[in-house]
């Protein structure tokens, strides 16, 4: 017997979560089905903490169940619009300020702590001013940062809650195999459920939140279905390691400093992004057996390291006829997993500039110890296009002037890390596609980049369909 729901919400991650949650907060007789592809949150671990290597676990439990990528991740609550998305242009900036306040007061009532980096606004301004100086643009944001810990209690918090009520089913070990839609009007979807079986659900409203690790299904599903797609920038780099001394005087009063530089041979547009003070490198896996390099930091400060590591990410737009972005960033990572036999590469900077390969030895001689231990030495220069290593390059010089040190030979560079942004589906300021009753949200849809903006767009979505049931 086919069953039939008000909504089936597509991926556990920030985004369908706080979908899920706004939907059931009011006193509505409305029936929510949520699934994911991964496990449930206190069944997700991953052997690579205690092993020093991938298992390749089906499905990966870093990228997929409930929480997505967000719930390993560093626990950063970007409170800008200016950051972490692109929502101030479909509700414009006051609104989606509003909106992420609203989210936030949500992840402070599930445990989120009360500090707020960056609210000092002479020291956030010194920064800027001594930026400016060097054409380094800092971008201001508020930061409420959860560390890897906390932020894994609040989500399995959400999770307790929201599964324990009676509206919402939640299905793990789930993936989607179709969207059906019929006359422009979406129907439900197939499932594959754990035991192999196909199922048939019937929903008149559907939310597609898939996450990062579900971009590259989220955009065949919107090619199959004719949706407009527009190709989001690529990003692609390396994660950056060095001594918090090199970088204590930003992250003290920021915690992350969000800066931007445009490469001097080529202006390609370089920024910072998921910067960790007292963190440690770390690595996921993509399907496909791709392996990419990430960081995360602890609130508890027992657990910090003396390094720091972010993420510097080249940006490149293309025109027509390309249209692959998660593939080419796939592409260019398989070259560094191909070299180090399928884990993540680290570089020192001193041998990169000297056009020679680290190995075991001159890693040694490091006087920053890595933190990312699988980590196999190499030479990136074998890995990234030349466009992309000289802005590295460039703007690792200029970012010296500002963090005096951080050109050093003792800085690591791992690689690679690409965020995988899909095509952005066109959606209307509801997060409705073209299709009736079929939302995209999240990064998955290439609209947002972070866990605020995606949960808020979650929300967007669940209220326009709250307010289609009055």
């Amino acid at each position: 017997m086919i069953k039939s729901y008000d909504v089936l919400i597509i991926g556990a991650g920030p985004a369908g979560i706080f979908a899920a949650g706004e939907l059931v907060k009011e006193n509505k007789d409305i029936r929510v089905l949520l699934v994911d592809k991964g496990r449930e949150i206190q069944h997700r671990q991953c052997p690579i903490p205690k092993t020093g290597h991938c298992a390749h676990c089906q499905p990966c439990n870093i990228m997929c169940g409930w929480a997505g990528a967000g719930a390993f991740s560093d626990g950063k609550l970007s409170l800008s619009p200016d950051v972490g998305g692109q929502l101030s242009e479909y509700i414009g900036h006051e609104e989606t300020q509003s909106m992420i306040d609203y989210a936030d007061r949500i992840y402070c009532h599930y445990g989120a702590p009360d500090q707020v980096h960056g609210l000092n606004s002479k020291s956030v301004d010194d920064i800027a001013y001594e930026a400016s100086r060097h054409s380094i643009l800092l971008v201001p944001c508020p930061v409420r940062h959860m560390g890897t810990e906390t932020g894994y209690e609040v989500l399995k918090n959400i999770y307790v809650d929201l599964v324990g009520q009676k509206k919402i089913e939640f299905r793990p070990l789930t993936p989607v195999a179709d969207i059906l839609v019929e006359d422009d009007q979406v129907l439900g979807a197939v499932l594959q459920n754990p035991d192999g079986s196909r199922e048939t659900v019937h929903a008149p409203k559907v939310i597609a939140a898939p996450g990062r690790g579900g971009a590259e299904w989220l955009t065949r599903q919107a090619h199959k279905l004719n949706l407009k797609t527009i190709n989001n920038a690529v990003d692609i780099g390396v994660r950056v390691e060095t001594p918090n001394s090199v970088m204590d005087h930003l992250t003290k009063e920021l915690y992350e400093a969000k800066l931007i530089y445009f490469s001097d041979t080529f202006e390609n547009k370089v920024r910072t992004f998921c910067m960790n003070p007292g963190g440690i490198v770390s690595e996921e896996n993509y399907d496909g057996g791709v392996a990419l390099v990430n960081g995360h930091s602890f609130l508890d400060r027992s657990l910090k390291t003396g390094n720091t590591n972010f993420a510097l990410l080249v940006s490149s737009n293309f025109t027509e006829p390309f249209d692959q972005p998660i593939e080419y960033g796939k592409y260019i990572a398989q070259c560094a997993n191909m070299l180090t036999g399928g884990g993540i590469m680290v570089q020192r900077l001193e041998d990169l500039i000297k056009g020679r390969r680290s190995d075991k030895g001159r890693l040694a001689k490091s006087t920053t110890i890595p933190t990312l231990k699988s980590a196999v030495p190499g030479d990136l220069s074998f890995v990234l296009p030349q466009r992309f290593l000289t802005s590295i390059m460039e703007t690792l010089r200029a970012l010296d002037k500002i963090a005096p040190g951080l050109y050093s030979k003792a800085t690591l560079l791992y690689g690679v890390e690409a965020k995988f942004y899909s095509s952005k589906i066109e959606v209307k300021n509801n997060m409705e596609t073209a299709i009736r009753g079929f939302y995209a949200v999240g990064d998955g849809a290439g609209i947002t980049r972070g866990l605020m903006q995606a949960s808020v767009s979650g929300i967007l979505a669940a209220r326009d369909i709250l307010a289609y049931c009055e």
